[in-house]
């Protein structure tokens, strides 16, 4: 998957990060950090990076007395960045199953 997601110029950590909030879009940054195994700064700094390429927004409630919690939606720009990585890999993946099965059938 590291190689789909380098030729689109998206960072590996960037893009489970687009998939865990598609996912779950009122995640705290501490659990997020927590199951992407990335410290809360770099976390932070991705976040803030998938917004300023228009995959991510992020609102806060401002009537919340809790400042900290946040809402991580997906652009449509950010949706087809993901879905596209998605297909390419199990494209890729597809053909490295034929391949495989093929090498197997030629050795019997």
């Amino acid at each position: 998957m590291n190689y789909m997601v380098q030729i689109m110029n998206i960072k590996p950590d960037h893009f489970n990060i687009l998939r865990k909030v598609h996912k779950k879009p009122n995640v705290s940054q501490r659990e997020l950090s927590r199951e992407l195994n990335l410290s809360l700064g770099k976390l932070n700094y991705c976040l803030k990076e998938l917004k300023k390429k228009g995959l991510l927004k992020i609102k806060n409630f401002k009537k919340n007395p809790n400042k900290i919690n946040y809402l991580y939606i997906l652009t449509p720009r950010g949706i087809s960045t993901k879905t596209k990585i998605t297909v390419d890999f199990m494209k890729r993946k597809m053909k490295e199953f034929d391949e495989l099965k093929a090498e197997l059938e030629s050795n019997k």
